[in-house]
């Protein structure tokens, strides 16, 4: 119904259903109880108390990774709204659509210490696409209308929207645009044509190319064109961490991940190509190692939708601005008109080449004693891989093990912190992914201290019945600070060994399985059982305190600097 006279709350609300939302992720407080008053009148928006608001924010992200769509996270003013900073910069750096609420202290007690105000616009603003302080209820439908927009084109991010008290009970007539005009916003989505062509030309007449995917890919779901591309010309393909999956790892032409803990062929390969098709990446010193040194006989072509990007850290040849799947569309129609010389020889010769270069692989030795880390994850993949599961994971060791050893086919299987590296992220995350999709099997791969940072929502997992596995890598460390400490600080493990709960008993006071594993052959049954389990569970792997990841390239050395055990 058009032209209804509405709250601020209402409209809010009404909103949300026109911008398709189904699912939102708050905790409630006293300036936004209007609006959990119009949430309690309703039946279109699904709301999931979360048990932090920054485990919203994290969710709300987790979400929009396996859906493509925007998440939505909704939280009180003051504490509730500064909660949500960290998850609001994960989703900046990695550049996922999420669009946050925060409630506000009414209009006229704005600036003046009133209990519960934060000024949320000056805090969020360096870690935020965009942000609006609503000023007039008039204003509220355009200003969600515009956020969600910002939020979900060029290259996605966060939007906040910080709603004063007095705003949500004001009243105004409900007449949701239908456009969305923004002086000085257009992105640019069609890559120059004569740029594609220059790009065209340099790929096919390289002898050592390479394709670098990055996140980009994945965002503009152009894993398919990027395939058809790499076949056409015969180019191998290498990842980031935030372009995992958007190329088939069972690929002959898939080189996995790059970078610092990245696979010791992918770092040659980019180290001594001559030319470099860079697809949606920022760049970051973690995949490029010391930048004076980094693929230095590459010429470059660089495509992202944000031209801040290109260049920022290495110099593009042809740049390229747009997105990645209309770029991508673009040559595989050149290609198909012109039909290129490919020298197939020569890029033979290279593929043999990166073949010598993969006999040279990290040396992992198995603990003696206690689990290996390495072993518990690879065992995680062969007994899982058959459901196609969604993997979260937190920030550490388990981290990059996980990213070496579980092989992903598809785009958004996925779901870690990469540009912020923010611990405490995968659980909420897994929880935004199992409301997205409820019959899906949804891992979380932990360490033993950053589970701890947002454990609590193991309520709110037992509320809703998200089943998400919880498998712990339970070392007694911070792992990959440890690690640090082991080769650069004289192994000095400055406060770095961490205590923890019993994790089997903590499942159980919140209603969940809890399963502790100490022996090879108690993996598999636990594996077994948690997959058959109807709640969400606990798997506690206690593994061997000093293992290490490798393959490894110190911070501030070049890509070919590869430390592959212990012993270098």
């Amino acid at each position: 119904m058009t032209n209804e006279v509405c709250t601020g709350a209402q409209i809010l609300l009404k909103s949300l259903v026109k911008e398709g939302v189904k699912e939102i992720f708050g905790y409630p407080g006293g300036v936004i109880l209007t609006v959990y008053e119009a949430l309690y009148n309703q039946k279109d928006i699904k709301h999931y108390l979360v048990r932090h608001e920054q485990a919203a924010v994290h969710a709300a992200e987790g979400y929009a990774r396996v859906t493509g769509r925007p998440g939505v996270a909704l939280v009180t003013s003051g504490p509730g709204a500064c909660n949500t900073v960290t998850g609001i910069a994960n989703a900046y750096y990695d550049g996922y659509p999420i669009v946050v609420f925060t409630g506000q202290v009414g209009l006229n007690q704005i600036g003046n210490d009133a209990f519960q105000e934060a000024d949320v616009v000056g805090i969020t603003r360096s870690c935020c696409k965009h942000n609006y302080l609503v000023k007039d209820v008039k204003d509220l439908q355009r200003i969600i209308k515009e956020a969600f927009h910002i939020a979900t084109t060029g290259k996605p991010g966060p939007v906040v929207v910080d709603l004063p008290k007095d705003i949500l009970t004001q009243k105004t007539t409900f007449d949701y645009p239908k456009e969305v005009k923004i002086a000085g916003y257009n992105p640019n989505y069609k890559g120059h044509p004569i740029q594609i062509s220059k790009a065209l030309k340099m790929l096919s007449e390289a002898h050592r190319p390479i394709i670098i995917s990055g996140g980009g890919v994945l965002t503009s779901s152009a894993h398919e064109e990027l395939l058809k591309v790499a076949n056409m010309l015969k180019t191998p393909v290498c990842h980031t961490l935030m372009g995992t999956g958007t190329f088939p790892a069972n690929s002959e032409l898939d080189l996995g991940m790059l970078g610092m803990h990245g696979n010791f062929w992918a770092n040659h390969a980019v180290s001594h190509a001559d030319v470099i098709f860079a697809l949606g990446t920022r760049f970051n010193d973690r995949i490029t190692g010391c930048l004076q040194r980094f693929a230095r006989d590459a010429h470059v072509i660089h495509v992202d939708i944000d031209p801040c990007s290109i260049s920022k850290n290495v110099k593009a040849d042809i740049p390229i601005v747009g997105d990645v799947k209309n770029v991508l569309e673009g040559m595989i129609s050149e290609f198909e008109k012109t039909n290129p010389n490919i020298y197939v020889e020569d890029k033979n010769n290279w593929l043999n080449q990166i073949e010598e270069w993969k006999r040279n692989r990290a040396v992992v030795k198995s603990p003696e004693g206690k689990l290996s880390a390495i072993d518990v994850i690879n065992k995680l993949y062969e007994m899982t891989k058959e459901y196609d599961p969604i993997v979260c994971t937190e920030v550490g060791q388990h981290q990059m093990w996980t990213a070496q050893n579980f092989k992903f086919n598809k785009p958004r299987r996925l779901v870690t912190s990469g540009g912020l590296g923010t611990m405490g992220f995968g659980f909420p995350a897994a929880m935004g992914a199992c409301a997205a999709y409820p019959d899906k099997l949804v891992l979380n791969i932990a360490g033993d201290g950053s589970i701890q940072m947002n454990i609590q929502e193991m309520a709110t997992c037992a509320d809703y019945g998200f089943k998400v596995i919880n498998c712990i890598i339970d070392n007694g460390y911070l792992g990959m600070v440890r690690q640090w400490q082991e080769k650069l600080f004289h192994e000095h493990y400055s406060e770095t060994k961490i205590s923890h709960p019993d994790f089997v008993k903590l499942a159980e006071a919140y209603g969940a399985l809890g399963i502790r594993i100490e022996k090879e052959e108690e993996i598999e049954p636990a594996i077994k059982k948690a997959i058959e389990a109807k709640c969400p569970v606990i798997l506690d792997f206690v593994t061997e305190s000093m293992e290490m990841v490798y393959p490894w390239v110190l911070a501030g050395e070049p890509l070919t600097k590869v430390l592959l055990s212990n012993d270098c």
